[in-house]
This record gives structure tokens, sequence and C-alpha cells, in this order.
């Protein structure tokens, strides 16, 4: 069995993208700079998600300046529908400081009336556009064939087996401009973007590689696998105090206190009190003074004259 060329991979999931996914035709060419800020939004993001996101900030705040000077979080906030809010946010915040450092206004129309090499060299150097923000203004504002690819469409094609892994990192579809015609670019690009943003949004759904299959049986092998969530590991057991003869000695204490009797504060000032006492000796009892003169007397007269 012959491998599939790219270019017939290609055209098979067109005719399947067609009949699962819809998308809203574009009125003419749109403002380069509008466009360009709402690429912000659809990247990696379904469009009806991304045009509400939009159309939210849009009405959150007074012009262009205002979203200019508005710090990330604040524009995050408010595209918080989206699935990246706040590198959204930072694109687009970066977007739109660069075309104000350039020209001090916010106007990128002129770019239209240069060759297409040009304005695209131009949107490329802004603060915050990608590959994706500048092939998306390219094909609906410049009128160029151009066809935006994000993260989850990079991945779709790597397991559909149009691209390699490494061109993916790389950024790059080879082909897919020759083998997609001017006239179908941006029908190919909206739908090949939804099934990119579904698959950005669970990589694991059933439904999803049902239709995957459906384009390239083979595909099977290459859908990207669970990874096991890691066991948290048990803390280890404390290990156990080495036991020494002053440990013994204390725990002997310990058992000598508790089985001692329970002395109340009054009796202990007893006790100590009576021993004071004890320790005293007693004192001789005094003779009275008259006493002690007679009896002095009476030893002189009882001795012998000499």
């Amino acid at each position: 069995m012959t491998t599939p060329t790219r270019a017939t991979l290609l055209h098979k999931l067109h005719r399947v993208l067609k009949r699962t996914y819809k998308y809203t035709l574009l009125t003419g060419e749109q403002p380069l700079l509008e466009s360009l800020l709402f690429a912000c939004c659809l990247e990696n993001a379904r469009a009806d998600v991304a045009r509400q996101a939009f159309a939210k900030l849009q009405g959150a705040f007074f012009d262009w300046n205002e979203i200019r000077v508005s710090t990330v979080k604040e524009l995050g906030e408010v595209l918080s529908a989206l699935p990246e809010p706040c590198e959204a946010a930072a694109k687009l915040k970066g977007i739109l400081q660069s075309v104000f450092e350039a020209d001090y206004s916010f106007d990128l129309e002129g770019l239209k009336k240069q060759n297409i090499g040009v304005a695209v060299k131009r949107l490329q150097k802004l603060q915050g556009a990608t590959p994706f923000n500048v092939a998306y203004a390219t094909q609906t504002a410049l009128g160029g064939h151009s066809i935006p690819v994000d993260k989850g469409t990079f991945g779709t094609l790597v397991v559909l087996g149009v691209i390699t892994e490494s061109e993916a990192r790389a950024g790059v579809v080879p082909g897919m401009e020759r083998a997609i015609s001017k006239r179908n670019g941006y029908e190919f690009g909206s739908l090949l973007h939804e099934l990119g943003a579904d698959f950005f949004a669970n990589p694991y759904s059933p439904s999803l590689r049902e239709r995957l299959l459906l384009i390239a049986p083979d595909a099977k092998s290459r859908f990207p696998k669970r990874t096991p969530k890691k066991a948290v590991p048990e803390p280890a057991p404390a290990a156990e105090p080495v036991k020494t003869s002053a440990d013994g000695k204390k725990k002997d204490k310990q058992r000598e206190s508790r089985k001692a009797p329970v002395v109340s504060k009054r009796q202990k000032t007893t006790e100590k009190h009576a021993a004071r006492v004890a320790k005293v000796p007693s004192r001789a009892k005094k003779k009275p003074t008259g006493v002690a003169k007679k009896a002095a007397a009476k030893t002189l007269a009882r001795r012998k004259p000499r």
C-alpha cells in the first residue's frame, strides 16, 4: 500500500472538514489593524468564542489607546472566555504599543497600498505579532494567500501525518499553499482552525479521534499519550532516638515522681516549720538573782578561816 502524499491528505482533510464544521464567510477585505488584533483572540480558540471575546473587549474600553495603556491583567479578565486570555492580552497590548510608537496613531491601512511582501515584513516586526497573526491578516486584510496555523493546528497535522514533529517545531507546513488554491484558502483555513481548536481544547476526545481516523487510518499510532500522574511518595518513618543511660535515669525519676503522694502547699510549709524548730537547742532556765546571792553567802560562811 502506497503512502498518500501531503497534497492528497490535505484534499481529503478538506472534504471531511466541510462535512463536519461550518465557517462564516468574510464580506470584503477587513481593516488591517482590526484583523491583526482579532487574530490575537482567534489563536487556539474557536471562532465563535473569539468573536464574542473581541466584541466584549471593544465594548469594555473606549478606544484602542485605552486598551494600549491598560494592564495585561485587566485585559485578561475581559478576555477570560479564551483558552489563553493572558497570552492574547499581551499580544494585543504589544501590537498596539508598537503601532502607536511608530506612527502615533492606530492606522495601518497605508500598508495595503504597498507590496504584500513589504507589508508582511512590517507586520512581522510588530511586538506581539505571531506567525498566526501575520498569516491571518495577510489572508483577510491584504488579500494574500497565506493559511494561518496555530499550536492546535500543528498538533492536528502531526497526528494526521501531514507534517513531521520537526516541521511543527519549526512552524512550517511545506506545500500547503500549493496544494490548496487561493480561492479555497479562507474556507480551508477556517475549517482547519476549528479542528485545531478542538484538538487544543482536548486532544484525547473520542469524537475528535474518530474524525482524525476518517482522514488518516494510521493516525492511531501518533495520538498523544496521556502522561500518568506521579504518585506522591509517603513520608519516611521518623528514626527512633538512641536511648542513653541519662534517659533511663530521667525516666526513673519521672516514675518516682508519679508514685510519690501529693502534698499540699500548706502541709509542706507546716513540715518545714516543725523541722526548723526541732533543730533549735533548748535553753536552761535562769534562776532568780536574789536566790543566787543567798546561796553564795552560805558558801562563804562555811569556809574555815586561815
